[in-house]
């Protein structure tokens, strides 16, 4: 007779089969399919974008223009700081203003620019109009444009600022020295027809920093005379 011995240490049953992982490429199967409606939704904002990109116009055109970087006054000498670079819409950008700001630093301004003014022609003094040591350039319009326009460059003016509500004028520029000023040759159908010139042009003046202030705040409130002197 034979005893069954068994091991203690056994189950009683066999142990269940090891659990297998599903495979890779049925694991990425379900998630897709889990994922499709933020799918679906993904491709469709990516189509919705493209389309939109489409019937999107172009950009227009641009140009690079030198423009005030900040306030001048007339007769400023430009530097670098005065000056940017901006990008304008060809269809609006103006005719003959540079587009690198070097070409125009030492150039004096012959009209007050505000932040942002393109440095269009007549804006800035003619490179060869310079006045003497120690003044700057600026330009003055008068109030009697027959008076400004007998003036002759290498003329002495005194400059007088009058108001209304003062008697006399006072004097903002002593013994001013009267500079050439750029002017453009008029068309001969122009000439021809006797078509009015426009106003004179300002009158470009070599004065001291003090009375180029001066002059600046006068000509905002009174009307400007010239005096020729010796």
């Amino acid at each position: 007779m034979s005893l069954d011995r068994r091991d203690p240490s056994r189950p009683d049953r066999p142990p269940p089969l090891a659990r297998r992982r599903a495979p890779v490429a049925l694991r990425a199967r379900v998630l897709l399919w889990r994922a499709r409606p933020a799918l679906l939704a993904l491709t469709l904002a990516v189509a919705a974008l493209g389309v939109v990109g489409a019937l999107r116009p172009p950009p227009p055109p641009t140009v690079e223009l030198v423009v005030a970087a900040r306030s001048l006054d007339a007769g400023a000498t430009l530097a670098d700081g005065d000056l940017t670079v901006r990008a304008v819409p060809v269809t609006v950008a103006p005719d003959d203003v540079p587009a690198d700001a070097d070409a125009v630093v030492g150039r004096v301004t012959a009209v007050d620019l505000a932040t942002g003014t393109p440095l269009v022609p007549g804006v800035l003094v003619a490179s060869d109009a310079t006045g003497p040591p120690g003044t700057v350039v600026t330009a003055v319009r008068l109030a009697d444009e027959a008076a400004a326009a007998l003036l002759r460059p290498g003329m002495r003016v005194d400059v007088l600022a009058a108001t209304p509500d003062e008697g006399d004028g006072r004097v903002v520029a002593t013994r001013a020295l009267v500079l050439p000023t750029p002017t453009e040759e008029s068309p001969p159908d122009v000439v021809s027809f006797g078509a009015d010139a426009g106003p004179a042009p300002p009158v470009l003046l070599a004065v001291t920093p003090d009375e180029a202030r001066a002059l600046a705040g006068a000509s905002a409130t009174a009307l400007l005379s010239a005096v020729v002197v010796p």
